[in-house]
């Protein structure tokens, strides 16, 4: 089954060079998921000042600048990967170097018939 890993912080918790450690420790961690074949994709995101949000409504769209919501901790990344089960899942997601700061979490990705190949 496939896991969405959303990684959740503040996103002013970490230095340059923190920032930094916490990429080398994750693209480890990828590179050692990926030999197991769990892993299907990760990445971190640009700081929420980058966000965009866009809105339909009434058949008008609606663009503003920054994140959806306003709160403490900011979505920072995630990792997809491939799980026997929640357990597995949990296990990757308490490696995340994140985790020790933040919140990750962990969402079950409905698979839909028709969807192209990633």
């Amino acid at each position: 089954m496939k896991y969405m890993l959303l990684i959740y912080g503040d996103e002013t918790a970490l230095n340059e060079s923190e920032r930094e450690a916490c990429y080398v420790e994750s693209t480890q961690l990828a590179q050692e998921i990926k030999s197991k074949g769990q892993y299907l994709a990760a990445n971190p995101l640009y700081p929420t000042a980058s966000a965009t949000s866009v809105r339909m409504r009434e058949g008008k769209r609606l663009v503003t600048d920054g994140p959806f919501a306003e709160t403490r901790e900011q979505l920072g990344g995630y990792f997809l990967i491939d799980a026997r089960d929640l357990d597995e899942a949990i296990g990757v997601a308490t490696r995340i170097p994140m985790a020790r700061k933040g919140t990750v979490e962990i969402r079950p990705v409905i698979e839909i018939a028709g969807l192209p190949a990633g």
